[in-house]
């Protein structure tokens, strides 16, 4: 028999706020989902996200900043989520420094 182990999104939550922390959750075949926790980090500014695969996130607490290589701004609030097609150059620009932003990202296909 099966044993499935229940979880929260939100426990365990990490104590050190120096990195942005992105823990997989779940992985299989061609669908990886991930919780990210930010506070008040960005992506690189020399750097952009090209993922080979789709990635669908949504912010399930804080408020962050999605900006496209294609000038686009997508600005995210809680329940707020973006479909992002493989190969769009995208990097986030901000998150709340003054809380943690979770966010739950899905990258398949």
């Amino acid at each position: 028999m099966e044993n499935h182990q229940k979880d929260n999104i939100f426990s365990l939550l990490p104590r050190k706020n120096d990195q942005e922390a992105v823990e997989p959750i779940v992985a299989h075949d061609h669908v990886v989902i991930e919780r990210i926790v930010s506070r008040g980090h960005c992506s690189p500014e020399t750097g952009w996200y090209d993922q080979k695969t789709n990635e669908w996130v949504i912010v399930l607490a804080g408020r962050a900043t999605i900006f496209f290589e294609s000038g686009q701004e997508v600005r995210l609030e809680k329940g707020d989520y973006v479909n992002i097609s493989a190969r769009t150059r995208h990097k986030v620009t901000w998150t709340d420094p003054g809380v943690e932003t979770i966010w739950i990202a899905v990258h398949y296909g």
